[in-house]
């Protein structure tokens, strides 16, 4: 995985504890503890990234480990070595086979995500609640 021209890339020995926000593409490899907040912009969490944050971003990539709530107004996109555990509000989501969510789901339409949730009744907000890998091994029967 290489980081998209013009981003800013945080490296896999970096460590930050607290906020961060910016304005512009975030390639994350590296640990965070706190919050990440890019309301127009796209945060990639790279396959070494240990992220214990809640995240407010436009766009989500995650290739690495995610534990807190991700909220993008855009679209959050799951990579097989993806693993959440925590809530993902969207306005789309993409999932590989064998990424990992432990949390809700919820697809809004015309979601602030500044707002802190979905707006809008439940009946145009469809939510999912998962608590296991989406896409499971296949079936292997042991031979007597």
């Amino acid at each position: 995985m290489k980081p998209a021209e013009g981003s800013t890339v945080i490296g896999k020995s970096v460590v930050i504890h607290g906020q961060l926000s910016g304005s512009e593409d975030l390639y994350m490899d590296g640990e965070i503890e706190g919050s990440i907040t890019l309301q127009d912009s796209r945060l990639t969490v790279g396959p070494n990234a240990r992220v214990k944050a809640d995240l407010r971003v436009r766009d989500a990539i995650v290739f690495g480990r995610v534990e807190g709530n991700v909220r993008a107004s855009g679209r959050i996109e799951m990579r097989q070595s993806a693993a959440v555990v925590g809530d993902l509000f969207a306005a789309r989501l993409s999932v590989e086979e064998n990424a990992v969510i432990q949390g809700r789901v919820e697809l809004t339409q015309g979601t602030n995500v500044s707002q802190g949730g979905a707006t809008g009744s439940a009946a145009t907000s469809p939510q999912v609640s998962v608590a296991t890998t989406l896409a499971t091994p296949p079936f292997v029967e042991e031979k007597a």
